[in-house]
């Protein structure tokens, strides 16, 4: 009999519970936390996340911008995953015009911590793609492959595109010329020692900056600003020109001997900063090093690679476990070589502080000085085997707060150049000194909100598409950008035209769009305005 009665109270309740309406069993959306860059650093990004803190609050959903200092957006981002909305950038790296770089930032096996897919994005289909367009040498069938991964990709919307940024530098007419254009990096590139001329005494380039590395160990840098700096003291097998040929560097040649070997023939005298010759030792060291730590940022270069061999003491072939597409233009111009005698008994490479880094490369400038926060220097290798072309003594970046500080020094003549784009503003004001010349080019890095997909509602696609509706790329392009720049579509740009996919969807600025598709999926609005999960 009271078994019967509690069964029957169970029933009573249960049904008073449905009558009851989702609000029952269904949780408001947590707030999310927006990490982006400091107004300083970025009033762009800084600006664009209280933009979309207001859209986004139309929809119900409670959003706390967190403005955060560079070094530790990075670290926050990539190297401990601890976020749940993201706003960076990538650089629009002269390699990256070949698609594999951004692609790879979506592959699965970069979600370790450190690694280019912080936001946890897992397709096996997406993976499939992407590791045939990196062996397919066929390049109209790799760009089918390409194509069909941006359109996978954008569709499931693991981060939103947000915008394209005009690259719009100047530099001081009156001291320096020579400078060249490279894609997407504009005047501030690694051609710099050997392009840039001195018009008078001064020989010292100088700089001015409001970013810093993340760390000068080219085992653990993985921002852009670290790299900016370190490829101009470290060298690479092959250097990239402005027009994206693959030249021989440290190589001398560089001989396919068969879909998965490659031959390398050394380029004979070349030295390290202190005095020891690079060898094929070294070569082989540096590659094998890169894969034994497994240094997730570089993983998707290195990852075609079974082994070096050395052949003699000229000569390696590379031997890779899967026909690689872009291993000589992309991988071989960006892994920089180390000197073995260094770091062969540095066992855990990306643990090293500051004062334990390694300074010593082989490049055409020699690492001189870093004062974090104030300053930094390379001087002018004079052992360089091109050192008869450069014409510069020595380059060096003034630190400053913020890009205003940057602005007012390029006015005042003490920078040559700055290392980011003017703002806006600036560009108008710049435009008349005449002590100033101004370089654009369009720009095929990208700025992206990404979602950590281990956050709910984040993991869940059809929410991601609804709010993609919600980001006024628009109003961030025309209005904190006066126009100069695109609303983002996909990770490819559409200035890399061979590349890019223009069936891409777009997803448009549209609140009422936004709240139609979060109906669709089951979210609804409880008395206090406030977003709600499915009940189901």
């Amino acid at each position: 009999m009271k078994n019967s009665l509690y069964s029957l109270l169970i029933v009573f309740f249960v049904g008073v519970l449905l009558l009851s309406g989702p609000s029952v069993f269904a949780t408001q959306i947590p707030e999310l936390r927006l990490n982006t860059t400091t107004e300083g650093y970025d009033h762009i990004r800084y600006e664009a996340a209280f933009l979309i803190q207001e859209a986004f609050e139309e929809l119900g959903i409670k959003v706390n911008v967190l403005p955060t200092e560079f070094t530790s957006l990075i670290e926050t981002f990539y190297d401990r995953q601890d976020f749940d909305l993201c706003i960076q950038g990538w650089g629009g790296r002269i390699d990256r015009l070949d698609p594999h770089h951004f692609l790879s930032t979506l592959h699965s096996d970069q979600i370790d911590l450190g690694g280019v897919n912080p936001g946890h994005y897992i397709n096996s289909r997406y993976d499939e793609l992407f590791e045939s367009q990196a062996v397919e040498f066929d390049v109209n069938k790799r760009r089918e492959f390409v194509f069909e991964a941006q359109l996978l990709a954008m569709e499931e919307q693991p981060f939103t595109v947000l915008y394209f940024r005009d690259e719009v530098l100047a530099y001081n007419n009156k001291n320096f010329d020579g400078f060249v254009t490279v894609p997407g990096e504009n005047i501030y590139n690694e051609w710099i020692p050997l392009d840039v001329v001195p018009l008078g005494d001064k020989t010292t380039l100088s700089i001015g900056t409001s970013q810093e590395p993340d760390t000068i160990n080219p085992l653990a840098s993985n921002s852009h600003w670290g790299w900016m700096f370190l490829r101009l003291f470290y060298d690479k097998l092959v250097q990239l020109s402005p027009e994206v040929e693959p030249i021989p560097w440290i190589a001398k040649e560089i001989n396919p001997v068969d879909d998965l070997t490659i031959e390398v023939v050394m380029r004979e005298g070349m030295t390290f900063h202190d005095g020891e010759p690079i060898t094929v030792e070294d070569v082989q060291f540096t590659y094998h090093y890169y894969m034994e730590n497994d240094f997730v940022y570089f993983r998707a270069f290195y990852s075609p690679l079974d082994n070096v061999e050395i052949i003699d003491n000229q000569t390696l072939h590379f031997h890779l476990n899967s026909p690689a597409a872009n291993f000589i233009t992309v991988t071989m111009s960006q892994i920089p070589i180390l000197p073995k005698h260094i770091w062969v008994d540095i066992e855990e490479p990306d643990q090293l502080a500051p004062d334990q880094i390694p300074t010593v490369g082989s490049g055409p400038m020699k690492f001189d000085r870093y004062d974090r926060g104030e300053y930094k220097r390379l001087v002018k290798f004079e052992d360089y085997f091109m050192a008869d072309e450069i014409d510069i003594d020595a380059i060096e970046w003034i630190i400053y707060a913020d890009s205003e500080g940057v602005f007012t020094g390029l006015l005042t003549g003490e920078v040559d150049m700055p290392t980011w784009r003017l703002d806006p503003a600036q560009i108008d004001l710049a435009e008349v000194e005449d002590h100033l010349t101004l370089v654009s080019v369009e720009d095929h890095g990208y700025y992206h909100m990404t979602y950590n997909l281990q956050v709910p509602p984040l993991d869940d696609v059809a929410f991601r598409r609804a709010i993609a509706h919600a980001i006024p790329k628009d109003t961030i392009v025309n209005v904190l950008m006066d126009g100069r720049g695109e609303p983002g579509v996909s990770m490819v740009a559409p200035s890399n035209a061979f590349w890019f996919n223009p069936e891409t969807p777009v997803f448009e600025y549209n609140l009422e769009r936004a709240k139609e598709l979060l109906e669709e999926a089951g979210y609804w609005l409880d008395d206090e305005g406030r977003l709600n999960f499915p009940t189901n």
